[in-house]
């Protein structure tokens, strides 16, 4: 699937292991977040296309390549995606934010849209769409379709974790929109969890239950 980037850098892989420990603290957890997201912001603003400014070094004039930060939204899926964003803005302080609530009913495991906010003048911005995870999918395609409406310029999504299924229903869904991850697991369980996964990742983020 070319549209599927898995990003395999020792560093990413090193926190990840660190993030799926069933005995990392909530604090801990949280600070693996940050840490990851920053590097898989790396990734996914690579192809990102740069102009030339005009600036003074302390030796002479030159054509420098800087990224227009301003073009770039972060649109986090409520409320665990809050932390890749923190990351993200980390590396991206100018980019503007957006955010969608979404629960995932659990009976049907299908997404229910409960809030919605993107800056104005969608139609010339990136999007980067942050959830931790891609486990039916359900919630990421829903999120997705909702931002296509307001007309961005391109939209990737980026996760901590995805599953073959959720990647399947994704990609079927939006083949325009590529897909950043540091792993795609196993499978998914009975109540639609990712296997061996790292457990939910928001109340793993929040240190609730």
């Amino acid at each position: 699937m070319e549209n599927v980037h898995v990003i395999d850098h020792p560093m990413v892989q090193h926190k990840l292991t660190l993030m799926r420990k069933k005995e990392t603290s909530t604090g801990e957890f949280r600070r693996l977040l940050q840490e990851i997201s920053m590097l898989l912001a790396y990734e996914v603003t690579r192809d990102m296309p740069v102009t030339y400014e005009r600036i003074e070094t302390p030796l002479a004039p030159m054509d420098a390549p800087t990224i227009d930060g301003k073009k770039v939204v972060v649109i986090s899926i409520l409320r665990a995606g809050d932390g890749i964003r923190d990351g993200m803005l980390a590396i991206l302080p100018s980019a503007r934010v957006g955010h969608i609530g979404l629960y995932r009913d659990p009976k049907t495991l299908q997404a229910v849209e409960y809030y919605f906010k993107v800056p104005t003048d969608m139609d010339d911005r990136d999007v980067i769409v942050c959830d931790p995870m891609l486990a039916t999918g359900n919630s990421a395609i829903a999120a997705v379709e909702r931002i296509k409406q307001v007309g961005p310029k391109s939209i990737k999504f980026v996760c901590l974790l995805a599953a073959p299924e959720g990647v399947e229903a994704f990609t079927t869904a939006h083949p325009d929109v590529p897909i950043y991850t540091p792993a795609i697991d196993e499978k998914l369980n009975e109540k639609g969890y990712i296997l061996p996964g790292l457990g939910d990742a928001g109340d793993r983020l929040y240190g609730t239950k």
